[in-house]
């Protein structure tokens, strides 16, 4: 059970509070639980909608997104900022790059992602509230989150310490496999439609990015994983509405 208020701890802004700090092996294998803090946050928002649902669409589309954001913490939207930062002003150089994704301070390209990104994620999830199909609203949180153990497991990670560094080592396949199929299963039995199309551009925006980092950097970041669980909400949401 801890390794999932591990999960809950980091991915949320939600008050868990351990009585002993985690080791790097419960960190590890908290990353087998992201799917379902993916889940957690999207059932709260796609409850949100339903309770929202007599609300005109403009008002309930922004209140869903401040929800969104104030349930993640921000805290992916941090690694997109630092990641669009470092990715414009690395100037293609490996090095550059890195150091720039450490700096914390924001840059003007950061701010500009973050921007667009909210202006998409909102006008997604207005239009799919104006139409009545809010269940995207339920998937894209997941399948966000799904993306982080697949890179973890399958990217070499660049930095030797910090909280990424002990998902990567001690990170266990097996529980992965077998946490993630168990929360498809559950999203199957609520919306089967739609979400083979969505996981499909979920998976065809995974190869890109990591194609991308494995090109410029030979693996991957904190900052470059948050900026995947927003891409990855945001094209999904994206995908909902055109599709």
């Amino acid at each position: 059970m801890r390794p999932f208020l591990v999960a809950l701890q980091f991915l949320t802004s939600l008050p868990v509070q351990l009585a002993v700090p985690p080791d790097e092996r419960e960190i590890g294998h908290s990353l087998a639980w992201y799917p379902v803090v993916g889940l957690l946050l999207g059932g709260v928002v796609f409850l949100a909608a339903l309770i929202l649902d007599s609300a005109p669409p403009l008002l309930g589309a922004a209140l869903l997104l401040v929800l969104w954001v104030l349930l993640s913490g921000g805290l992916h939207l941090d690694g997109l900022a630092d990641s669009a930062d470092a990715w414009i002003g690395g100037l293609g150089d490996r090095d550059r790059t890195l150091a720039i994704m450490k700096d914390p301070r924001c840059g003007p390209a950061g701010v500009v992602a973050v921007v667009l990104l909210l202006l998409l994620k909102f006008s997604a999830i207005y239009s799919l509230l104006e139409s009545g199909v809010p269940i995207p609203l339920l998937l894209a949180p997941v399948l966000g989150r799904m993306a982080l153990p697949l890179l973890f497991l399958t990217t070499p990670y660049l930095r030797r310490e910090g909280l990424g560094s002990a998902l990567a080592t001690h990170a266990s396949p097996k529980r992965v496999v077998l946490i993630s199929v168990a929360v498809l299963m559950v999203l199957l039995v609520v919306e089967k439609s739609s979400l083979f199309w969505l996981m499909i551009v979920a998976v065809v925006l995974f190869v890109v990015l990591r194609t991308m980092m494995m090109r410029r950097l030979g693996g991957t970041t904190g900052d470059l994983a948050g900026a995947l669980v927003e891409l990855t909400e945001t094209a999904v949401l994206t995908a909902a509405v055109l599709v």
